[in-house]
Protein backbone atom coordinates (compact mmCIF):
# COMPACT_ATOMS: atom_id res chain seq x y z
CA UNK A 1 0.00 0.00 0.00
CA UNK A 2 1.42 3.65 -0.47
CA UNK A 3 2.43 5.62 1.89
CA UNK A 4 1.32 8.41 0.97
CA UNK A 5 -2.78 6.82 0.34
CA UNK A 6 -2.00 5.66 4.16
CA UNK A 7 -1.12 9.33 4.98
CA UNK A 8 -4.31 11.05 3.44
CA UNK A 9 -6.20 7.73 5.14
CA UNK A 10 -4.40 9.10 8.39
CA UNK A 11 -5.46 12.98 7.55
CA UNK A 12 -9.30 11.67 7.24
CA UNK A 13 -9.42 10.20 10.69
CA UNK A 14 -8.10 13.67 11.80
CA UNK A 15 -9.62 16.26 10.00
CA UNK A 16 -13.35 14.41 9.79
CA UNK A 17 -13.12 11.48 11.87
CA UNK A 18 -12.64 13.71 14.68
CA UNK A 19 -12.68 16.78 13.32
CA UNK A 20 -9.54 18.22 15.43
CA UNK A 21 -9.52 21.93 15.94
CA UNK A 22 -7.01 24.57 16.42
CA UNK A 23 -5.89 24.43 20.45
CA UNK A 24 -7.75 20.99 21.28
CA UNK A 25 -5.86 18.27 23.01
CA UNK A 26 -6.22 14.75 21.48
CA UNK A 27 -6.12 11.45 22.78
CA UNK A 28 -4.71 8.56 19.92
CA UNK A 29 -5.42 4.56 21.40
CA UNK A 30 -3.44 2.34 19.20
CA UNK A 31 -1.73 -1.34 19.67
CA UNK A 32 1.81 -1.17 20.09
CA UNK A 33 2.05 -2.78 16.47
CA UNK A 34 0.80 0.32 15.11
CA UNK A 35 3.11 2.67 16.13
CA UNK A 36 3.83 3.62 12.70
CA UNK A 37 0.32 4.86 11.60
CA UNK A 38 -0.19 6.25 15.43
CA UNK A 39 3.03 8.38 14.63
CA UNK A 40 1.22 9.98 11.17
CA UNK A 41 -2.03 10.68 13.22
CA UNK A 42 0.34 12.32 15.74
CA UNK A 43 1.58 14.36 12.76
CA UNK A 44 -2.10 15.01 11.37
CA UNK A 45 -2.92 16.15 14.52
CA UNK A 46 -0.95 18.89 15.39
CA UNK A 47 -1.18 20.24 11.57
CA UNK A 48 -4.67 21.01 12.63
CA UNK A 49 -3.84 22.59 15.43
CA UNK A 50 -4.07 20.27 18.14
CA UNK A 51 -1.65 21.89 21.35
CA UNK A 52 -0.86 18.80 22.48
CA UNK A 53 -1.04 14.88 21.58
CA UNK A 54 -1.32 12.06 23.76
CA UNK A 55 -0.82 8.38 22.94
CA UNK A 56 -1.71 5.20 25.20
CA UNK A 57 -0.55 1.98 23.76
CA UNK A 58 -2.43 -1.80 24.54
CA UNK A 59 -0.97 -5.53 23.59
CA UNK A 60 -3.09 -8.43 23.87
CA UNK A 61 -0.17 -10.56 24.91
CA UNK A 62 0.62 -8.10 27.94
CA UNK A 63 -2.83 -8.19 28.73
CA UNK A 64 -3.79 -11.81 29.04
CA UNK A 65 -0.27 -11.94 31.31
CA UNK A 66 -1.80 -9.59 33.79
CA UNK A 67 -5.21 -11.47 33.91
CA UNK A 68 -3.31 -14.56 34.41
CA UNK A 69 -1.19 -13.27 37.49
CA UNK A 70 -2.90 -10.77 39.18
CA UNK A 71 -5.63 -10.56 41.89
CA UNK A 72 -9.22 -9.71 41.02
CA UNK A 73 -8.63 -6.98 44.30
CA UNK A 74 -5.61 -5.86 42.49
CA UNK A 75 -7.29 -5.27 39.01
CA UNK A 76 -9.92 -4.04 40.59
CA UNK A 77 -8.37 -1.16 42.12
CA UNK A 78 -8.84 2.18 40.61
CA UNK A 79 -5.37 4.15 42.21
CA UNK A 80 -5.40 7.92 42.54
CA UNK A 81 -3.86 8.86 39.31
CA UNK A 82 -6.07 6.98 37.31
CA UNK A 83 -9.10 8.79 38.70
CA UNK A 84 -7.50 11.99 38.25
CA UNK A 85 -6.77 11.51 34.74
CA UNK A 86 -10.54 10.16 34.51
CA UNK A 87 -11.47 13.17 36.44
CA UNK A 88 -9.11 15.36 33.57
CA UNK A 89 -11.01 14.22 30.66
CA UNK A 90 -13.81 15.60 31.99
CA UNK A 91 -12.78 18.79 32.15
CA UNK A 92 -9.98 18.88 29.43
CA UNK A 93 -12.25 17.07 26.79
CA UNK A 94 -9.50 15.81 24.45
CA UNK A 95 -10.65 14.77 20.89
CA UNK A 96 -10.50 10.79 21.00
CA UNK A 97 -8.72 8.68 17.95
CA UNK A 98 -9.76 5.08 19.23
CA UNK A 99 -7.65 2.62 16.29
CA UNK A 100 -8.65 -1.05 16.16
CA UNK A 101 -6.42 -3.53 14.88
CA UNK A 102 -6.84 -6.97 17.34
CA UNK A 103 -6.54 -10.40 16.68
CA UNK A 104 -10.26 -11.11 17.05
CA UNK A 105 -8.47 -14.42 18.55
CA UNK A 106 -6.16 -12.61 20.84
CA UNK A 107 -8.08 -13.15 24.41
CA UNK A 108 -9.00 -16.72 23.69
CA UNK A 109 -7.83 -18.89 26.52
CA UNK A 110 -8.81 -15.57 29.12
CA UNK A 111 -10.46 -16.32 32.48
CA UNK A 112 -13.77 -14.06 31.05
CA UNK A 113 -15.32 -14.77 34.95
CA UNK A 114 -12.06 -12.63 36.33
CA UNK A 115 -12.53 -10.00 33.20
CA UNK A 116 -16.03 -9.92 34.22
CA UNK A 117 -16.03 -9.43 37.98
CA UNK A 118 -12.77 -6.86 37.84
CA UNK A 119 -15.14 -4.65 35.35
CA UNK A 120 -17.88 -4.73 37.46
CA UNK A 121 -15.61 -3.94 40.22
CA UNK A 122 -14.10 -0.57 38.59
CA UNK A 123 -17.27 0.38 36.89
CA UNK A 124 -18.97 2.24 39.93
CA UNK A 125 -15.97 4.83 39.97
CA UNK A 126 -15.78 5.01 36.26
CA UNK A 127 -19.02 5.62 35.62
CA UNK A 128 -19.89 9.25 36.61
CA UNK A 129 -16.73 10.32 34.63
CA UNK A 130 -18.02 8.67 31.48
CA UNK A 131 -21.50 9.99 32.35
CA UNK A 132 -20.09 13.12 32.71
CA UNK A 133 -18.10 12.76 28.87
CA UNK A 134 -21.26 12.05 27.40
CA UNK A 135 -21.47 14.26 24.27
CA UNK A 136 -19.07 16.30 25.45
CA UNK A 137 -16.39 15.60 23.14
CA UNK A 138 -14.97 14.35 19.99
CA UNK A 139 -14.07 10.67 18.94
CA UNK A 140 -13.38 8.27 15.89
CA UNK A 141 -12.92 4.66 15.72
CA UNK A 142 -11.08 3.54 12.89
CA UNK A 143 -9.14 0.69 11.89
CA UNK A 144 -5.54 -0.73 10.24
CA UNK A 145 -4.44 -4.03 9.42
CA UNK A 146 -2.85 -6.34 12.07
CA UNK A 147 -1.07 -9.44 11.05
CA UNK A 148 -3.44 -12.14 12.96
CA UNK A 149 -6.02 -10.08 11.97
CA UNK A 150 -4.81 -9.94 8.64
CA UNK A 151 -4.45 -13.52 8.38
CA UNK A 152 -7.90 -14.45 10.27
CA UNK A 153 -9.99 -12.59 7.50
CA UNK A 154 -7.62 -13.62 4.82
CA UNK A 155 -6.11 -17.11 5.70
CA UNK A 156 -5.57 -18.26 2.45
CA UNK A 157 -2.94 -15.83 2.19
CA UNK A 158 0.55 -15.28 3.22
CA UNK A 159 0.94 -12.77 5.87
CA UNK A 160 2.20 -10.04 3.40
CA UNK A 161 -0.71 -10.40 1.03
CA UNK A 162 -2.47 -10.50 4.06
CA UNK A 163 -1.91 -7.90 5.17
CA UNK A 164 -2.50 -5.70 1.60
CA UNK A 165 -5.49 -6.85 1.53
CA UNK A 166 -7.15 -6.01 4.32
CA UNK A 167 -5.55 -2.79 3.72
CA UNK A 168 -7.17 -2.30 0.38
CA UNK A 169 -10.28 -3.54 1.95
CA UNK A 170 -10.68 -0.80 5.11
CA UNK A 171 -9.62 1.84 2.46
CA UNK A 172 -12.44 0.80 0.30
CA UNK A 173 -15.15 1.03 2.77
CA UNK A 174 -13.88 4.57 3.97
CA UNK A 175 -13.56 6.22 0.19
CA UNK A 176 -9.77 6.69 0.10
CA UNK A 177 -8.29 5.91 -2.91
CA UNK A 178 -4.56 6.92 -4.60
CA UNK A 179 -5.91 10.08 -6.28
CA UNK A 180 -9.26 10.92 -5.30
CA UNK A 181 -10.77 13.46 -2.63
CA UNK A 182 -12.39 11.56 0.92
CA UNK A 183 -12.62 14.40 2.48
CA UNK A 184 -15.01 15.61 0.26
CA UNK A 185 -16.33 12.07 -0.68
CA UNK A 186 -17.44 12.12 3.44
CA UNK A 187 -19.18 15.38 3.05
CA UNK A 188 -21.57 14.23 0.60
CA UNK A 189 -22.10 10.89 2.19
CA UNK A 190 -22.89 12.60 5.23
CA UNK A 191 -25.68 14.55 3.25
CA UNK A 192 -27.36 11.68 2.34
CA UNK A 193 -27.31 10.26 6.29
CA UNK A 194 -28.97 13.04 6.97
CA UNK A 195 -31.81 12.93 4.23
CA UNK A 196 -33.00 9.62 5.40
CA UNK A 197 -32.98 10.07 9.04
CA UNK A 198 -35.29 13.43 8.14
CA UNK A 199 -37.44 10.83 6.24
CA UNK A 200 -37.35 8.48 8.63
CA UNK A 201 -37.84 10.57 11.55
CA UNK A 202 -41.03 12.61 9.76
CA UNK A 203 -43.19 8.79 10.79
CA UNK A 204 -42.31 9.39 14.38
CA UNK A 205 -42.87 5.41 14.75
CA UNK A 206 -44.33 3.87 17.90
CA UNK A 207 -42.39 0.82 17.25
CA UNK A 208 -40.65 -1.85 14.48
CA UNK A 209 -41.54 -5.33 13.85
CA UNK A 210 -38.60 -7.44 12.09
CA UNK A 211 -38.79 -10.86 10.78
CA UNK A 212 -36.75 -13.07 8.08
CA UNK A 213 -36.62 -16.43 7.36
CA UNK A 214 -34.30 -17.61 9.61
CA UNK A 215 -36.78 -17.07 12.95
CA UNK A 216 -36.24 -13.71 13.55
CA UNK A 217 -40.06 -12.44 14.70
CA UNK A 218 -39.47 -9.20 16.72
CA UNK A 219 -41.19 -5.72 18.06
CA UNK A 220 -39.23 -3.40 19.55
CA UNK A 221 -40.96 -0.05 21.04
CA UNK A 222 -39.67 3.48 20.91
CA UNK A 223 -39.72 6.40 22.90
CA UNK A 224 -41.58 9.38 21.78
CA UNK A 225 -38.74 11.10 22.07
CA UNK A 226 -36.54 8.41 19.69
CA UNK A 227 -34.92 10.50 17.08
CA UNK A 228 -32.97 8.63 13.84
CA UNK A 229 -29.15 9.28 13.57
CA UNK A 230 -26.76 8.64 11.27
CA UNK A 231 -22.95 9.51 9.44
CA UNK A 232 -21.53 12.66 11.69
CA UNK A 233 -22.99 13.95 14.76
CA UNK A 234 -22.60 16.82 16.95
CA UNK A 235 -21.43 17.36 20.22
CA UNK A 236 -22.81 19.89 22.96
CA UNK A 237 -19.83 22.49 22.28
CA UNK A 238 -21.06 22.27 18.59
CA UNK A 239 -18.14 20.44 17.04
CA UNK A 240 -18.90 18.41 14.14
CA UNK A 241 -17.31 14.47 13.46
CA UNK A 242 -17.74 10.99 12.62
CA UNK A 243 -17.88 8.78 15.68
CA UNK A 244 -17.02 5.14 13.01
CA UNK A 245 -15.52 4.68 10.21
CA UNK A 246 -16.33 3.10 8.28
CA UNK A 247 -20.35 3.96 8.76
CA UNK A 248 -23.24 2.90 6.47
CA UNK A 249 -25.83 2.37 9.63
CA UNK A 250 -29.13 4.80 10.73
CA UNK A 251 -29.72 3.96 14.24
CA UNK A 252 -31.69 5.11 17.29
CA UNK A 253 -32.13 4.46 21.02
CA UNK A 254 -35.57 2.19 21.76
CA UNK A 255 -37.80 2.51 24.66
CA UNK A 256 -36.09 0.54 27.67
CA UNK A 257 -37.51 -2.42 28.54
CA UNK A 258 -40.71 -2.90 25.55
CA UNK A 259 -39.33 -5.76 23.43
CA UNK A 260 -41.16 -8.88 22.70
CA UNK A 261 -39.91 -11.82 20.14
CA UNK A 262 -36.79 -13.53 19.14
CA UNK A 263 -33.48 -12.23 17.15
CA UNK A 264 -31.78 -14.78 15.22
CA UNK A 265 -27.81 -13.65 14.65
CA UNK A 266 -26.54 -13.56 10.82
CA UNK A 267 -23.07 -13.21 11.55
CA UNK A 268 -20.37 -14.36 14.43
CA UNK A 269 -19.82 -11.68 16.71
CA UNK A 270 -15.84 -11.13 18.01
CA UNK A 271 -16.94 -10.19 22.32
CA UNK A 272 -13.74 -9.51 24.15
CA UNK A 273 -11.37 -11.68 21.77
CA UNK A 274 -13.50 -15.09 22.03
CA UNK A 275 -16.13 -15.60 18.72
CA UNK A 276 -19.74 -16.21 19.05
CA UNK A 277 -21.67 -18.27 16.67
CA UNK A 278 -25.19 -18.92 15.78
CA UNK A 279 -26.32 -17.11 18.39
CA UNK A 280 -29.86 -16.03 19.14
CA UNK A 281 -32.24 -14.21 21.92
CA UNK A 282 -35.67 -14.30 23.04
CA UNK A 283 -36.78 -11.20 24.59
CA UNK A 284 -40.17 -11.37 27.15
CA UNK A 285 -40.95 -7.87 28.71
CA UNK A 286 -38.08 -6.27 27.31
CA UNK A 287 -35.41 -8.20 28.59
CA UNK A 288 -33.62 -11.22 27.26
CA UNK A 289 -35.55 -13.99 28.74
CA UNK A 290 -33.15 -16.92 27.12
CA UNK A 291 -30.65 -17.50 24.86
CA UNK A 292 -28.36 -19.54 22.86
CA UNK A 293 -25.27 -20.54 20.92
CA UNK A 294 -23.55 -23.49 19.04
CA UNK A 295 -20.42 -21.97 19.56
CA UNK A 296 -19.48 -19.36 22.38
CA UNK A 297 -21.81 -19.54 24.99
CA UNK A 298 -20.10 -18.85 27.77
CA UNK A 299 -18.97 -15.49 26.95
CA UNK A 300 -22.54 -14.73 25.57
CA UNK A 301 -23.63 -15.50 29.12
CA UNK A 302 -21.18 -13.36 30.54
CA UNK A 303 -22.24 -10.52 28.12
CA UNK A 304 -25.94 -10.75 28.81
CA UNK A 305 -24.98 -10.98 32.79
CA UNK A 306 -22.84 -7.79 33.13
CA UNK A 307 -25.62 -6.37 34.95
CA UNK A 308 -29.25 -5.42 34.72
CA UNK A 309 -29.26 -2.99 31.69
CA UNK A 310 -27.10 -5.88 29.49
CA UNK A 311 -30.14 -7.97 28.80
CA UNK A 312 -31.96 -4.76 27.54
CA UNK A 313 -31.43 -3.08 24.37
CA UNK A 314 -29.54 0.35 23.77
CA UNK A 315 -29.54 0.54 20.13
CA UNK A 316 -31.79 -0.53 16.86
CA UNK A 317 -29.85 0.04 13.27
CA UNK A 318 -30.81 -0.29 10.11
CA UNK A 319 -28.22 -0.79 7.67
CA UNK A 320 -29.36 -2.54 4.33
CA UNK A 321 -28.20 -5.90 2.21
CA UNK A 322 -27.02 -4.05 -0.63
CA UNK A 323 -24.48 -1.80 1.35
CA UNK A 324 -21.17 -1.30 -0.42
CA UNK A 325 -19.54 -3.40 3.16
CA UNK A 326 -21.58 -6.31 2.57
CA UNK A 327 -21.13 -6.64 -0.88
CA UNK A 328 -17.68 -6.87 -0.60
CA UNK A 329 -18.44 -10.40 0.87
CA UNK A 330 -15.65 -10.40 3.36
CA UNK A 331 -16.26 -11.37 7.41
CA UNK A 332 -13.90 -9.11 9.14
CA UNK A 333 -14.66 -10.33 12.71
CA UNK A 334 -14.63 -6.87 13.59
CA UNK A 335 -17.87 -5.55 14.78
CA UNK A 336 -16.95 -2.13 13.53
CA UNK A 337 -17.24 -3.47 9.91
CA UNK A 338 -19.40 -6.64 10.10
CA UNK A 339 -21.84 -3.57 11.76
CA UNK A 340 -21.62 -1.71 8.56
CA UNK A 341 -23.08 -4.93 6.45
CA UNK A 342 -25.90 -5.94 8.33
CA UNK A 343 -28.82 -4.59 10.21
CA UNK A 344 -27.98 -5.11 14.16
CA UNK A 345 -29.10 -4.65 17.45
CA UNK A 346 -26.90 -3.63 20.37
CA UNK A 347 -27.47 -5.12 24.05
CA UNK A 348 -26.85 -2.76 26.90
CA UNK A 349 -26.10 1.27 26.83
CA UNK A 350 -28.63 3.42 24.75
CA UNK A 351 -27.38 7.17 23.14
CA UNK A 352 -28.77 10.22 25.07
CA UNK A 353 -28.58 12.05 21.91
CA UNK A 354 -31.00 10.23 20.32
CA UNK A 355 -33.07 11.68 21.74
CA UNK A 356 -35.17 14.68 20.81
CA UNK A 357 -34.01 17.52 23.15
CA UNK A 358 -31.28 15.38 24.66
CA UNK A 359 -29.43 19.22 25.02
CA UNK A 360 -31.78 20.75 27.60
CA UNK A 361 -32.07 17.32 29.66
CA UNK A 362 -29.50 15.81 32.13
CA UNK A 363 -28.09 12.25 31.78
CA UNK A 364 -30.53 10.86 34.43
CA UNK A 365 -33.47 12.84 32.33
CA UNK A 366 -32.66 11.08 29.59
CA UNK A 367 -32.50 7.39 31.40
CA UNK A 368 -35.83 8.32 33.00
CA UNK A 369 -37.39 8.76 29.68
CA UNK A 370 -36.73 5.23 29.05
CA UNK A 371 -32.80 5.42 27.75
CA UNK A 372 -31.10 2.27 28.79
CA UNK A 373 -28.24 2.48 30.98
CA UNK A 374 -25.48 -0.50 31.06
CA UNK A 375 -21.33 -0.90 31.40
CA UNK A 376 -21.59 -2.22 28.01
CA UNK A 377 -22.56 -1.79 24.46
CA UNK A 378 -22.41 -4.83 22.37
CA UNK A 379 -23.79 -4.46 18.41
CA UNK A 380 -24.98 -8.05 16.97
CA UNK A 381 -25.77 -8.42 13.36
CA UNK A 382 -29.09 -9.38 12.47
CA UNK A 383 -29.57 -8.44 8.93
CA UNK A 384 -30.52 -11.22 6.46
CA UNK A 385 -31.63 -10.91 2.47
CA UNK A 386 -34.82 -11.25 3.31
CA UNK A 387 -35.51 -9.40 6.08
CA UNK A 388 -38.51 -7.21 6.49
CA UNK A 389 -38.62 -4.36 8.94
CA UNK A 390 -42.29 -2.58 9.45
CA UNK A 391 -42.60 1.06 11.28
CA UNK A 392 -45.90 1.19 13.44
CA UNK A 393 -46.91 5.09 14.19
CA UNK A 394 -48.56 6.29 17.12
CA UNK A 395 -52.06 6.14 14.84
CA UNK A 396 -50.79 2.16 14.14
CA UNK A 397 -50.38 2.94 10.31
CA UNK A 398 -47.58 0.45 8.92
CA UNK A 399 -44.86 1.96 6.88
CA UNK A 400 -42.70 -0.65 4.99
CA UNK A 401 -39.39 0.60 5.85
CA UNK A 402 -37.43 -2.52 4.80
CA UNK A 403 -37.98 -5.15 1.96
CA UNK A 404 -35.99 -8.47 0.92
CA UNK A 405 -32.86 -6.60 2.76
CA UNK A 406 -33.53 -3.20 1.62
CA UNK A 407 -34.44 0.07 2.22
CA UNK A 408 -37.87 0.80 0.34
CA UNK A 409 -38.49 4.79 2.12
Amino acid sequence: MKKSTIKKYAKLIVRVGANVKKGQTVNIYASVDQAPFATMLMDEAYKAGAKKVNLEWSCESTYKVRVRNESVKTMSTILPWEEEKLKWMTEELPCRIIIESDDPDGLKGVNMSKVQKVQQNRYPIVKKYSDALENRHQWTIAAVPGEKWAKKVFPGLRKNAAMEKLWQSILETVYVTDDNDPIAVWGEINAGFKSRCDKLNSYKFDRLHYSSSNGTDFDCWLMPQSRWHGGGDTDLNGNYFNPNMPTVEIFTTPMKGRAEGRVVSTKPLSYRGQLIENFWFEFKDGKVSDFGAEKGYDALEKMVTMDEGSRMIGELALVQYDSPINNQNILYYSTLFDENASCHIALGRGFNDCVEGYENMTVEECRELGVNDSMIHVDFMIGSEDMEITGYTQDGTAVKIFENGNFVI
